[in-house]
């Protein structure tokens, strides 16, 4: 039996374009982006899976992950779309590419690689598991607890964005922690292929972030043969939410380009 299609949202008309958030994300983390490209391309906002809206699975491989974005696309009927990926929003971008070239035109990976990543986020699983969904009183209270875990106040809004109250009036994630957790070695995987992906391929990096080093150039120019790489300066990880007019004229540019 397949899957649901993921949860999505969709603005603009034009070449479909399509927009993956990264981890503990879901799609309206992009709609800066996809608000700025909304008048060149019809623009899918997607959820991944155990995230945000879309359907909850107990595993986090990345054929899997593409495959479900494939699935989205058939679904919509869909042949032919671009791709732009943030974090573990860009490797599942990158898989489907390797995984169904065909159904890719240009593909933008927003500081990621397609190779191993020995970091983790402890820290974040930590403060979710400290937070008693059951007596949580408000979100400011899961900000004040969320304080002793992770001190940057950008990360802390970001998870509180996949916080609401269900129903009945307690507060839930809308993210499969548990599986998140036990899965979160998937999320660190070097990408594999036969062959690589030669469409045009842009590598967007922020300057300060550690995502896209100088040593990952040959896996990724092994991976994608069209690639190129742009670096926007004094940004982290979070380079679209920190830099967006720098970042999405740079994605505009490429994905416009003749």
């Amino acid at each position: 039996m397949s899957n649901p299609v993921l949860h999505y949202s969709v603005s603009g008309e034009g070449e479909p374009l399509i927009l993956l958030h990264g981890l503990f994300g879901m799609g309206d983390n992009l709609t800066s982006i996809a608000k700025a490209l909304a008048g060149l391309f019809t623009v899918y906002q997607l959820d991944l899976r155990n995230h945000g809206r879309s359907f909850w699975a107990d595993s986090m491989r990345f054929p899997e992950m593409a495959a479900d974005v494939l699935a989205f696309m058939d679904a919509k009927a869909i042949d032919h779309a671009h791709l732009l990926g943030h974090s573990l929003g860009g490797k599942v971008a990158m898989q489907l590419a390797l995984s169904a070239p065909e159904r890719v035109g240009r593909l933008v990976v927003a500081d990621m690689a397609p190779v191993y990543y020995g970091g983790n986020h402890d820290e974040v699983f930590a403060a979710i598991n400290a937070l008693d969904l059951a007596s949580l009183a408000s979100r400011r209270d899961a900000d004040e607890l969320l304080t002793s875990y992770i001190e940057e106040d950008g990360v802390r809004l970001f998870l509180l964005k996949s916080l609401y109250k269900n129903e009945a009036g307690q507060f839930q994630w809308r993210l499969n922690t548990r599986v998140l957790e036990s899965r979160y070695d998937d999320l660190r995987q070097a990408l594999e292929a036969e062959q690589p992906f030669t469409g045009p391929t842009l590598f967007i990096k922020g300057e300060l972030s550690p995502y896209i080093k100088t040593d990952y150039r040959d896996a990724i120019e092994s991976l994608f043969s069209q690639a190129q790489l742009k670096i926007i300066q004094n940004t982290g990880h979070w380079l679209h939410a920190e830099k967006p007019v720098a970042f999405n004229n740079v994605v505009k540019q490429f994905l416009t380009a003749s």
